[in-house]
């Protein structure tokens, strides 16, 4: 077995959003065994030290930088400090979210503004910040990625999930026309759409109906687990450079919607 193939992101750098829990957690840490240095971006600071020591005891090479993405100033100072000390990143896993279903007729409005500043206007200061370096890595190695954390909401009809399907249909849908923008700059554009998967995004729901939903779902299935899309984010970012799987939908075997 040769050293590319045990380490195939070798050199490349890789920021992952949302990464002191759930996928981004499991996704720093297995593209830091695949051979990335990975730095790894979320507002509690103090989870992610901990998963720097984590990623560095396996052998790993791990940056930690507190911020929140609804911050542009602080997403640009975080871009700006990738840039200066490891040269930019060549990989974006923008995957920092939440989930907070309500019908409609309740007026959650606190609840819908928090998920369209995280969900959209977060994710499109993170792509505002990386994509020049991104587009910079892909002239020079041949190669760069931008992923983004999408959700099979945004293809499927959950009731009281209107305000969180939308946020997620948007992720799609930009993916798709900012690969029509980056693909001929060589930068792959992907967009990952999992169905239910175990991680802390379930903790935020409050709404009783989508509560009994998702209860009721772990006794007709085996919800994904963070590592299952940690492994598809390591998949897609291993592939030659001429592959581009521009949206991959990922479902538990038994989730029909």
């Amino acid at each position: 077995m040769t050293t590319a193939s045990v380490h195939p992101l070798d050199g490349r750098v890789a920021v992952i959003t949302g990464a002191s829990s759930g996928i981004g957690e499991a996704s720093a840490e297995h593209l830091a065994s695949l051979g990335a240095k990975v730095v790894v971006l979320a507002r509690r600071a103090g989870r992610l030290e901990d998963l720097v020591t984590r990623i560095e005891e396996n052998g790993g090479n791990a940056l930690a930088i507190g911020a929140d993405v609804t911050d542009a100033t602080a997403v640009q100072a975080a871009a700006d400090r990738v840039e200066a000390e490891l040269g930019g990143a060549d990989l974006l896993f923008n995957n920092a979210g939440v989930m907070l279903p309500a019908p409609v007729e309740e007026r959650a409005t606190d609840q819908w503004q928090r998920q369209i500043d995280l969900n959209v206007t977060g994710l499109m200061n993170v792509i505002g910040a990386f994509v020049p370096q991104l587009v910079k890595s892909a002239g020079e190695r041949g190669v760069a990625d931008l992923i983004n954390t999408s959700s099979i909401a945004a293809q499927n009809i959950f009731p009281n999930f209107a305000v969180y399907s939308g946020t997620k249909a948007y992720v799609t849908h930009l993916s798709r026309h900012l690969r029509t923008e980056l693909g001929p700059k060589k930068v792959r554009v992907s967009a990952i759409e999992p169905g239910i998967v175990g991680t802390e995004l379930q903790s935020h729901v409050t709404d009783a109906g989508a509560l009994a939903w998702l209860d009721g779902s772990k006794d007709t299935m085996d919800w994904l687990t963070p590592q299952d899309i940690a492994r598809t984010i390591g998949f897609l970012a291993s592939l030659p450079p001429r592959v581009n799987l521009q949206q991959v939908t990922i479902m538990p075997t038994g989730q029909t919607g």
